[in-house]
């Protein structure tokens, strides 16, 4: 549990370094004003790729790719599609995700507090009502599993995973590129975006290494609804036993906290005006979208993809659409 939280901590210090967890920079990408998020997070996919690779091949970790999520209404992916959807409308909304929320909460930005209770509102909503409702739709359907080398994205191309992991490094490499050398990249973090993408990659490195597992925060609001569900059924049996990413998370905001502690984080970000309904039922997209999708920005973003995994890109692709769809609306 201790090694949970001391790894949350360092990816919390790395997100606040970054300043992307600032309402007002995934704001602005969402409304393709400023690509800081983008910049930092292609950098931190990329680095964490290589890095999570590497890990592999020494035999200091083995993870596996991340499973399709499949909710039998039109194809195997349909639940990563529609949860990817959910997820980017639910960033929009709130100008933050999964991850971020709890840095924001550290750091002391207002719009966090009511986003993080809707992500828990969402959290028990999943638990109490929609997993098993879901669980029970999908039993019925009888979804055949996925082959084992369709899971990552060399094994459905029939290319090398070398050849993957050089191919998406050097997109992700070259994107990065285009946006700095076409300036849209406002900097309004400690670090400028490609240096905390690296951070993010390093507390990546980090996990792996400490907890032979890789990062992901989107399970602690489950574990949560988890637990509330447990308590309103008179608690005994069947207690959950799962507490791994609340130890994360929690992690996460104490070293976010730690940081504001010793530089001014919070004056460093712009108060952005949103109503709190609409933080609220943001934040309830955010815990919904990313628990149907199997992931969110960390799971999916950088750890799934880092795995090569099809599911995560077909994810993100989906939650970058829902995003940005959501925002020429409002």
């Amino acid at each position: 549990m201790l090694d949970s939280i001391i790894s949350g901590g360092v990816f919390g210090v790395a997100l606040a370094a970054t300043g992307m967890y600032q309402p007002e920079v995934i704001l602005s990408q969402m409304k393709l004003e400023n690509w800081h998020m983008v910049q930092t997070f292609l950098t931190a996919s990329g680095a964490s790729t290589l890095l999570v690779t590497l890990c592999q091949r020494l035999g200091y970790l083995h993870a596996k790719p991340r499973n399709y999520s499949s909710l039998g209404l039109f194809g195997p992916l349909d639940g990563n599609i529609i949860g990817g959807l959910l997820l980017g409308v639910g960033m929009t909304l709130t100008g933050s995700c999964p991850g971020t929320v709890f840095v924001q909460f550290g750091a002391g930005v207002r719009s966090g507090i009511f986003t993080l209770g809707g992500c828990i509102l969402g959290g028990i909503i999943w638990s109490g009502i929609l997993r098993p409702i879901l669980a029970s739709f999908k039993s019925k359907r009888r979804i055949p599993p996925p082959k084992p080398e369709n899971l990552t994205i060399h094994g459905a191309l029939g290319i090398s995973q070398t050849a993957a992991v050089g191919g998406v490094t050097a997109v992700f490499a070259g994107a990065v590129a285009a946006t700095s050398a076409l300036g849209l990249v406002k900097t309004r973090g400690l670090v400028d975006p490609v240096s905390g993408g690296f951070l993010i990659a390093g507390a990546q490195l980090f996990s792996a290494l400490t907890r032979k597992t890789l990062l992901g925060t989107s399970a602690s609001f489950e574990e949560c609804g988890d637990c509330v569900s447990w308590l309103a059924k008179g608690g005994g049996k069947n207690k959950p036993t799962s507490y791994g990413s609340m130890a994360v998370v929690t992690g996460m905001t104490i070293g976010a906290f730690g940081l504001s502690l010793i530089t001014p984080l919070s004056h460093a970000v712009s108060q952005v005006d949103i109503e709190t309904k609409r933080l609220v039922a943001g934040g309830v997209l955010l815990t919904i979208g990313s628990r149907m999708g199997g992931g969110c920005t960390s799971g999916h973003g950088i750890t799934g993809i880092s795995l090569l995994s099809v599911s995560s890109f077909v994810t993100v692709a989906a939650m970058f659409v829902g995003a940005f769809g959501a925002a020429a609306f409002l």
